[in-house]
């Protein structure tokens, strides 16, 4: 692993391994570039700029939103910040502005961790780590592991923000395959209201053209393969192509595709999420941590190429 000096990410250290090469950021433990074989698999940003919509980023202890930051905890009523303003939420965890610090590193992975201190609105003592690794072709594997330091349960949940690329194939003409069975219905600031089966633009069985669809969706409801993972395809033209995968702990994904990347006419994030939006709320797919235990979950990038 090498290192680079600050930027407005922090640190930049960078692995390779079997024609992989990743630069992961010190600040909130973020994928800022991805290639394999030359060829650019992630969404970056160049390195003197702030990280884009939250490109990369990996989130705990939830991921997406809670409405207007407001939970119950025993009956009483726990205040987060409001992290997105405009929509009056609590978006993306606790550590999205934290500095992770490396517990291990070498040529082809690193390990950063960063700590939950109790807070206003969350009142537990957690550690996140987050593992990278290169194997021998060059794929990308990522491993988060929140664990619960705390002396009494606390709720958790993982998330993660990669937007996805193939070279220089212009996002719009990558075709997108999710095999989800649901969508979530949400209200004007994002909050789901109801599951219903998946339609129109948020029904990506069959594939759909990025550059046809805007849509920022959450899903459920995915067709586990037999070697225990779900995954999320972009494919090119030419036969190339694309992907997330993720374990079965990752039962949500989110995607989104926007005209607001800096320096991209269009971007597709495919989200791994073990809860959807407002799962502080609604317990659906919440974990509550005993003490001393953990929730891990691994997901990775892998081509076609």
């Amino acid at each position: 692993m090498s290192a680079t000096t600050a930027a407005p990410t922090g640190r930049q250290f960078t692995i390779r391994f079997g024609g992989g090469e990743a630069i992961i950021t010190e600040l909130a433990a973020g994928l800022r570039s991805y290639r394999r074989d030359g060829v650019d698999l992630a969404q970056s940003f160049p390195v003197d700029a702030p990280r884009p919509l939250g490109s990369g980023m990996v989130f705990a202890p939830w991921g997406n939103r809670i409405r207007d930051g407001r939970w119950e905890l025993d009956g009483e009523a726990q205040q987060l910040d409001i992290t997105e303003v405009k929509r009056h939420n609590a978006i993306h965890g606790l550590l999205r502005n934290t500095g992770y610090r490396v517990e291990s590193s070498g040529d082809s992975a690193l390990c950063l961790a960063a700590d939950i201190f109790p807070q206003h609105g969350f009142l537990f003592r957690m550690v996140h780590t987050v593992t990278y690794a290169l194997d021998a072709e060059g794929g990308l594997s990522v491993t988060q592991d929140l664990a619960n330091h705390s002396e009494r349960a606390a709720p958790a949940a993982l998330g993660a923000h990669p937007y996805l690329r193939l070279g220089e194939v212009p996002t719009a003409d990558l075709v997108l395959t999710v095999e989800a069975e649901t969508a979530l219905a949400t209200d004007d600031r994002m909050i789901p209201t109801a599951a219903v089966p998946v339609s129109g633009d948020h029904d990506f069985r069959s594939g759909r053209r990025v550059g046809d669809v805007r849509v920022d969706v959450g899903l459920t409801g995915l067709t586990l393969h037999d070697d225990g993972v779900y995954r999320h395809r972009l494919h090119a033209p030419d036969g190339r192509g694309v992907g997330i995968w993720a374990d079965a702990s990752f039962g949500y994904a989110q995607v989104f595709v926007t005209e607001k990347y800096t320096g991209q006419p269009l971007a597709v994030a495919i989200e791994p999420m073990t809860a959807p939006a407002n799962a502080f709320n609604s317990g659906d797919g919440l974990a509550w941590l005993a003490p001393h235990e953990h929730l891990i979950g691994r997901w990775g990038i892998e081509s076609w190429l």
